[in-house]
């Protein structure tokens, strides 16, 4: 099935409290819990995480020949997806359902009208191999390493033609406790070489940001996608999308998303943003049209839990 939940906007305008800066091509969002993480935020915010990883689920659990909602006594009943992932992968699952999330949810850079038909949850091959796995052997719990390529893909689409006219791609990260320096290793990398001359590996997020193909992967596989769940209702969206992905074809124009999510630190100031809001940092060097969100949360890790535990019944 095609992802069919809208944001929980009631929860939302309690949950969180934002403010907005935004400069010519650049645009930064500061989003701050206000309320508690009870069972009420985690009851709102079910529907749309389910319906984010209903495609993946149903692909893999078909490949790992369990069933969709097993009994507690049923053959593999333990490794269901996705609540059966080691804390780390449920993270980055959490900060890229909620990149997709914020897209529908706000205005971005640009004030363009983002779709978000389907996430890519499906191309993380490792998730599929643990989870054959673990359905087998209970024991065999591990962490598994994030999936690669895009984070989120979003598409601009005109409402006369339903031709792709533009596209979002995203990066999605989660930290634990957001300092200064935890976003600048993120962002940059980490320091390396001597003592008396370090400098940073620059291989953090704005140079992904900046390495990120004019037509990524993430495209041809929401392309994909489409053909496969939803080839009537998208029908000029893949006619474009096929011309776009076609080897030295005019690349379609891209806006870049990055969203950072984490518990806030214990000497943060409320309002305090720790990425620029006035203008983008010089290390971004792509010149697309940039929009950063920061989400500071309380009990963060927790929530995550709650949530991811809670999908499918399973609470």
């Amino acid at each position: 099935m095609m992802h069919d939940v809208p944001p929980p906007m009631a929860l939302l305008n309690r949950w969180l409290r934002g403010v907005a800066h935004a400069n010519g091509n650049y645009s930064h969002i500061l989003f701050e819990q206000v309320i508690p993480n009870d069972d009420t935020v985690v009851d709102e915010l079910r529907p749309y995480f389910e319906s984010a990883h209903r495609d993946a689920r149903e692909v893999f659990h078909r490949a790992a020949r369990i069933d969709l909602h097993p009994d507690a006594d049923a053959p593999g009943w333990h490794a269901q997806y996705p609540n059966c992932l080691p804390p780390t992968a449920r993270k980055g699952l959490f900060g890229e359902v909620m990149t997709g999330l914020m897209t529908q949810a706000y205005q971005f850079i640009g004030a363009h009208q983002w779709t978000v038909p389907i996430f890519l949850f499906r191309y993380h091959a490792e998730v599929e191999v643990y989870l054959f796995e673990l359905a087998r052997d209970p024991a065999r719990v591990r962490e598994v390493s994030g999936r690669h390529g895009n984070d989120f893909i979003a598409l601009g689409i005109d409402p006369a033609s339903g031709a792709v006219v533009r596209f979002l791609a995203g990066e999605a990260k989660w930290r634990a406790t957001l300092t200064q320096s935890t976003m600048a290793n993120m962002m940059l990398g980490d320091w390396t070489g001597p003592d008396d001359a370090r400098v940073r590996a620059n291989d953090g997020v704005w140079n992904e940001m900046n390495r990120g193909l004019a037509v990524p992967q993430g495209l041809e596989q929401i392309q994909r996608l489409l053909c496969e769940k939803a080839r009537e209702e998208y029908a000029e969206a893949i006619v474009s999308l096929d011309r776009a992905l076609l080897i030295g074809a005019a690349p379609l124009p891209r806006t870049d998303l990055v969203f950072v999510a984490g518990n806030r630190a214990a000497r943060r100031a409320p309002g305090t943003a720790l990425l620029p809001t006035a203008a983008p940092p010089a290390e971004y060097t792509a010149g697309r049209p940039l929009q950063v969100i920061e989400l500071v949360l309380e009990g963060g890790v927790e929530l995550i839990d709650s949530l991811y535990n809670s999908l499918w019944g399973n609470r």
